[in-house]
């Protein structure tokens, strides 16, 4: 669980970034590496940024403890002492 959240955050930030590139700059950066905006390596990217959001936000419901980013037991502790 832990192993697919902190891939999750690390998608959502790239995806955070693009977006912050494309607002101040007027760049979309992954559709400058997949060669467009609507090729086919762009919309799997798209896709992968909008599945780690979805599962960013249902994680914490599903485990009742919050988002677990460290799979430390003192971490675990804490996490189920609150």
């Amino acid at each position: 669980m832990v192993f697919v959240n902190l891939l999750s955050y690390i998608i959502v930030l790239v995806g955070a970034l693009n977006w912050g590139l494309f607002g101040i700059f007027d760049f979309n950066l992954v559709g400058w590496m997949f060669g467009g905006a609507r090729s086919v390596g762009s919309i799997i990217v798209y896709i992968l940024v909008a599945i780690a959001a979805v599962w960013l936000i249902i994680s914490p419901m599903i485990t009742g403890r919050g988002l677990l980013l460290s799979g430390r037991k003192d971490d675990m502790r804490e996490a189920d002492a609150k």
